[in-house]
């Protein structure tokens, strides 16, 4: 029964990518989407199993076997704009496909059950970032979270400007989106790590994505939960944490709360394991 307790998250997880996968898979009549979402469900599964097998690489690995499958698998190979230009290009076409689903799944429904769990185990940009040896601030945070709001809009512009004006062969410019689109999320991020020596400055600051992330993280039902009884107040949770959330604070109000990435650092870090 222990036994059974002790891994019933990544059972579950797995439970859940297996239900979308069978659902998308009839409802679609696409055998691409059993395969894809049981291929995700299984890494982030795998991911979970090894972390509480006390595997240090745990989140990197399922980080590169998801992020690497969506950047060139899905995007390079098979040519779709899983950025959030895709996610616009596809809803002005109104066809459920690609890009689409993967948003509804992963970074507007989803968040509701794991929150910014995709920023931590999938996203391929942060996949990268990870690398860089700012795994933790080195400043004090910026108030220029708004910017993350005018790349939001500008995509959203760029792609019914597409549409307004016409725009011939557009899954070939929607293609190319997401190649130079991808490159500047780089280089964007890679200099913001170095200035700000953060590796994660570019998801607090500029990443478009988190406009619909931050909102249903608030309402997460998996979120890291502190023991009072246990806690002794010795802040290493609060130094190792790459997003600074305080998660002694069990409130959906604590700060920085809508920023949890599900790293897991603090409670790898916490010398009483009460997170």
């Amino acid at each position: 029964m222990q036994a059974i307790k002790k891994y019933l998250a990544p059972v579950t997880i797995f439970a859940v990518f297996e239900v979308i996968a069978v659902a998308l898979w009839l409802t679609k009549d696409n055998l691409f989407y059993f395969f894809n979402f049981s291929y995700i469900g299984i890494s982030i599964s795998l991911g979970i199993f090894m972390f509480i097998r006390k595997n240090r690489y745990a989140r990197r690995i399922t980080q590169l076997l998801v992020g690497l499958y969506m950047l060139i698998y899905l995007g390079l190979i098979c040519g779709e704009n899983m950025q959030i230009e895709g996610f616009w290009y596809y809803l002005f076409t109104g066809v459920f496909e690609a890009a689409t689903i993967h948003y509804a799944v992963a970074k507007i429904f989803g968040p509701l059950l794991f929150g910014r769990g995709w920023c931590g185990y999938a996203c391929w940009t942060a996949m990268v970032l990870d690398f860089l040896p700012y795994k933790t601030p080195q400043k004090p945070g910026k108030t220029i979270g708004w910017i993350r709001y005018i790349t939001f809009t500008a995509s959203l512009i760029f792609v019914a400007a597409l549409f307004l004006a016409k725009a011939g062969n557009i899954e070939k410019i929607m293609f190319w989106a997401f190649i130079i689109g991808n490159f500047a999320y780089y280089s964007v991020g890679i200099t913001m790590a170095f200035l700000l020596k953060d590796n994660r400055a570019f998801c607090k600051y500029i990443c478009p994505v988190a406009v619909f992330l931050k909102p249903m993280s608030y309402f997460s039902l998996i979120r890291i939960k502190c023991d009072k009884s246990k806690c002794v107040s010795c802040g290493k949770c609060g130094k190792v944490c790459p997003m600074g959330v305080d998660v002694t604070d069990n409130s959906r109000k604590r700060k920085n709360g809508t920023e949890c990435i599900l790293c897991m650092e603090c409670v790898k870090n916490c010398p009483k394991n009460a997170l």
